[in-house]
């Protein structure tokens, strides 16, 4: 069995009721799914806004490896030793995809002794959120083509229209098909295409909106095409939205779990980093902002994908200002930017150690550009040599980095304390002057260049003419002022999944544009990335299953 999964099933979770006491929630001020999960009230959202807002800490990491990195672990953990601290903090995460758990990459619930609860149940259908979001975006998605199938009067331009259908799992074939080809009962034949829900808008939307108002508002503005004239066709015209709506009212509200510690975390709203936007929900943060002193997030990825688009687009969107960032990395992970292969990893190698720092620089920099105080904390593993752990601990001193070395994948919250420490002073000086890394009314082009050049190092930016058109259409309907969401590899700092390490002299390839007016932003597709992901040639799926005892196997 799983070493993460046989952790998990050895510890009694508490009643949900319990947990919420800890941040002063009240039992009406919950809708229980069972004795350990539960969705909190608007009434006790408003409640929470209305309070002074605690300390916000991000974590992020190191452009991740085959081997790993730990950053869900390291939030988990890093929650629960403030709490050993005696703080009052709280954790939020996103909710993981059923993409990557029947693919390649398992569950996402943490690790060790540095997990939230019940983790089978957060990692499938949990509270059905991502269900709701697939179901609000596909209800928009019949309701285009009933639209034009019933006379079309908003002139709908069906080689225009650019909102796909979307379903939460791996499916190659599903990226590009044709739709409505039985007869004329089916409406009228196009090409359509699939995203993963993860990547979707709607799941974008739901992370974004504040409250139900401003949820509707934004499924309102989704632009789901064009007419023949080139004007944007809405949601909201297409009479969508107070549906959509309907069906997304519980997803929005935050859910309550616990972690092995019984410590209280939230996890909602699930976008990818490297296509989407890579953080959890607007809603769950600033519900926990005002109910804890310290709140614990996440961002997907890499800082240059998660965190980037952590202080871009959420940030400056939400009003949010950090006041501490975690930088999570492993010796393995660097081992392997300089160039071991994956199965060499628990050999010593420090020349390869030395090599592969330089993508820990490279973040760790490019942090500094945000104006938030940040430290370095290394994910411990016990094949990491003495030698290499007192080469990167000296590399990171050279520099003036402070460096931590975590062991809470074994020891809980009590594995990272001096870090946790060390990341209350930081916050509670509160000295960092975070800005976003471009104003507001710099042109789309002009602001993925500033991103590549930047914090990726690259050259310059290779955009191809369908992008440059997108880019003009997109200014020319008022979205100018928008930030954009660089979708690329989680691999390299560039949009060459092979380029390992700190690269540069790349040229960052941006092929589309997409506009996400309800969520609030532009998506560049970048190089080779895909918004639907396929299965790999060997699926998870392939060894998940139940025992004679009814408990799921093969999911971690």
């Amino acid at each position: 069995m799983n070493p993460d999964l046989q952790i998990a099933r050895a510890h009694q979770p508490q009643d949900i009721r319990t947990v919420g006491e800890r941040v002063g929630l009240q039992e009406t001020e919950l809708y229980a799914y069972g004795p350990h999960i539960a969705k909190i009230t608007p009434e006790a959202q408003v409640r929470a806004a209305a309070q002074s807002p605690g300390r916000l800490i991000l974590v992020t990491a190191m452009t991740p490896t085959p081997a790993g990195e730990g950053k869900t672990t390291t939030t988990i953990g890093l929650g629960d030793g403030l709490c050993k601290l005696g703080k009052k903090a709280m954790i939020c995460v996103r909710e993981p995809s059923l993409g990557p758990s029947f693919g390649m990459k398992g569950g996402a619930a943490g690790g060790g002794y540095s997990q939230v609860i019940p983790m089978e149940t957060i990692n499938l259908h949990f509270t059905g959120d991502l269900h709701a979001v697939a179901s609000a975006h596909n209800l928009l998605a019949s309701m285009i083509d009933n639209h034009v199938h019933h006379g079309n009067s908003l002139g709908i331009d069906t080689r225009r229209i650019t909102f796909r259908r979307t379903v939460d799992l791996n499916d190659r074939a599903l990226r590009a098909c044709v739709v409505a080809t039985g007869g004329v009962g089916d409406g009228f034949a196009r090409t359509d295409g699939f995203d993963i829900t993860a990547a979707s808008e709607v799941m974008a939307i739901l992370c974004m909106a504040r409250d139900v108002a401003d949820l509707q508002a934004r499924l309102g503005r989704i632009v789901i095409g064009l007419t023949r004239d080139r004007e944007p066709v809405t949601a909201k015209q297409l009479r969508a939205d107070g549906a959509m709506t309907v069906l997304l009212r519980d997803a929005l509200m935050p859910n309550l779990v616990q972690t092995l510690a019984h410590n209280p975390a939230f996890v909602h709203g699930g976008p990818f980093a490297n296509i989407a936007h890579g953080c959890n929900t607007i809603m769950a943060t600033r519900t926990a902002l005002g109910l804890a002193d310290y709140v614990v997030t996440e961002a997907g990825f890499g800082a240059d994908l998660g965190a980037e688009k952590f202080f871009d687009i959420k940030c400056r969107l939400a009003g949010l200002r950090p006041s501490a960032v975690v930088l999570v990395a492993t010796i393995r992970a660097l081992k392997m930017h300089g160039g071991v292969a994956k199965n060499d990893l628990g050999k010593e190698n420090v020349p390869a150690l030395k090599e592969g720092l330089s993508n820990l620089m490279r973040h760790y920099e490019n942090l500094t550009k945000f104006g938030v105080p940040a430290v370095v904390g290394i994910n411990h593993f016990t094949g990491d040599s003495d030698d290499e752990v007192q080469t990167l601990i000296q590399a990171c001193k050279d520099q003036k980095i402070e460096v931590f070395m975590n062991t809470h994948w074994a020891d809980g919250g009590a594995g990272l304390l001096p870090m946790a420490e060390r990341v209350v002073a930081l916050a509670d000086a509160d000295e960092g002057t975070f800005k976003p890394l471009y104003p507001d009314d710099m042109p789309l082009l002009k602001k993925i260049e500033t991103i590549a050049q930047t914090l990726y190092r690259a050259e310059g930016v290779d955009v191809a003419p369908a992008a440059v058109r997108d880019a003009e259409l997109f200014e020319s309907l008022g979205h100018q002022n928008m930030p954009v969401c660089i979708a690329k590899t989680q691999y390299s700092f560039s949009s060459d999944p092979n380029l390992k390490g700190a690269p540069t002299g790349h040229r960052l390839e941006v092929r589309r544009l997409r506009l996400s007016a309800g969520a609030g932003f532009v998506v560049a597709l970048c190089g080779d990335i895909m918004t639907m992901p396929g299965l790999p040639k060997v699926p998870a799926a392939e060894s998940i299953t139940l025992n004679e005892q009814g408990l799921i196997e093969g999911l971690f």
